[in-house]
Order: C-alpha cells, then structure tokens, then sequence
C-alpha cells in the first residue's frame, strides 16, 4: 500500500498554480519546505473555521491544534507536525504567531462575522494573516524590525484584497467581511451578507476597503525597497500579484454579477521572471 503524501507535500499539491506556490518554488529548499510547513498548517486550522461540523466540533478541533502547538514547543511534536517542528527550530519561529492564526480562525467559528467594526476587522486581519505573515519573514531572513513591518502591511493588503475578491464565496458561508463603518458611511444600514451584496451603493462600501488595500500595498513596497532584492523576492511576488487581482476587481467593479477575478499561470510566471532578473 502507498504512504501518504507528508503533510507539507499535500499542501503543496493543493497550492499548485497559486501566487504562494510560485512564489515559494523559487526559495532555497530549507526556505522553501519550511513555507510550505507554514502552509499546512495555516490550510488545515482554515478548513476547520470552514467545515460543515456544528461549531462546538470546530472549537474542539481548533483546541486540538493549540494543544498540538503547545506540545510541539515542549519539544514532543507530534509525528505528523515533525517537519514544522523543524521550522520552528531552524527559524525561531514563535509560537503566539500560530496560535494567533488559530484565533483568528476561532472568530469565524464563534460567529460567522458580519460587517465587523473597523477594530474588529484590524484584529481579524492580524490574526489570519500577518501572524501569518510575520512566521514567512522570519523564513525569508528579513531582520526583525523591517520584517515585523512588511508582514503588518502586507499582511493586512493581500486579506483586503481576499475580502475584496471572496465576497459571493464568504456570504454564502453567511459571512460578510466589509467594515460597518464604509458600509453606514454609504447608507447601507443591513449586515445580512446577500442584501448589502444586491445594494446599489455597494460599490461606494467596497472603494472605501479598495483605498485601504492600496495604502498598505504602498507601504509594503517602501519597505521592500530598502531590503536586499533576494531577501524579498517571495513576499515581492505575492505583492505583485495580489496588486494585479486587486486592480483587475477594480477595474470590474462591484456590483452584481460579479465574474471571478483569478490571474492565469501565465501571468503569475512572468510576475516571477521579473522578479528574478
């Protein structure tokens, strides 16, 4: 009978022909193997937030994952989390970073999030990506202080642009992600995902969040830009490619029918040439 795939292997296979997965491919073996531990981890703890169980069963399972967490830096990984126990120690990866990630899911599950306020949103954003965010940089070499600040800005511009892009996907989990605040900003009173989706004013809602997104994007350039060209290769080319679908959403705008907004390998691969030159 076959062995199954490592946990890490899986995850790969499932990100092939993503932005990550190309931008990852190109880094050093120990980097790269350890961004896709990182992957694993953050596809599995997503999955439960997701999963059709009742709620009680999600909690229970994302308990699971902290107690996992918590053992591994007792030094007593379970089998399956060997190879991330391996990041962990061959990067310092910290443990509040992935716990934070499993609160982050933890927010889904409690209550399928609906027009939270702005504070709320800045907690989510930090929980499920630039927790995740700050684990890549440490794989990348960046040193603390520039790397804490691209996985904040960074972070926080590619889950904009998820909100942005996943719109249709998370209300059909009864889920609605744009803050309160650009919402009643535009007159649209209602959290209940598919009536503010059908809103004639949603556009206005979605170009406040749109404004955010490029802020951050900004601000992570600037920081790149002062980082040797090799040491940001992989976050450059996730940046560049979340610009690109951020423009794309921009360009077809918000209101309903809404077409998917994917970038084609193609344009993924060139984003990737360009960055190695």
């Amino acid at each position: 009978m076959q062995e199954p795939a490592p946990v890490a292997e899986r995850a790969a296979q499932r990100a092939s022909g993503s932005s990550f997965y190309t931008a990852m491919r190109i880094l050093p073996r120990e980097q790269r193997e350890a961004m896709f531990e990182i992957y694993a981890f953050c596809r599995a703890v997503d999955d439960i937030a997701d999963d059709t169980r009742s709620r009680e069963g999600r909690l229970a399972a994302l308990d699971g994952w902290r107690r996992d967490i918590d053992t591994l830096y007792a030094g007593a990984a379970p089998a399956q989390l060997q190879g991330l126990a391996r990041a962990v120690r061959d990067f310092d990866l910290q443990r509040e970073d992935f716990l934070a990630v499993i609160d982050g899911m933890e927010m889904d599950v409690r209550a399928d999030i609906r027009a939270p306020d702005h504070a709320t949103l800045e907690v989510y954003c930090d929980r499920v990506a630039c927790a995740v965010g700050r684990l890549s940089v440490r794989v990348f070499g960046m040193p603390r202080e520039a790397g804490l600040a691209l996985a904040h800005h960074l972070g926080r511009a590619l889950q904009l642009t998820n909100i942005l892009r996943d719109l249709d996907e998370d209300a059909a989990m009864g889920r609605l992600y744009l803050p309160r605040e650009a919402l009643r900003d535009c007159g649209i009173i209602s959290t209940d995902p598919h009536t503010v989706l059908a809103h004639p004013l949603l556009n206005h809602a979605c170009n406040v969040v749109v404004a955010l997104a490029i802020a951050e994007f900004a601000a992570a350039r600037a920081i790149m830009a002062q980082q040797p060209r090799r040491t940001v290769r992989a976050p450059r080319i996730m940046g560049e490619a979340y610009r690109l679908i951020l423009d794309r959403l921009i360009a077809r705008g918000f209101e309903p029918p809404r077409a998917p907004v994917r970038l084609p390998r193609a344009k993924i691969l060139l984003i990737v040439l360009r960055n190695l030159m």
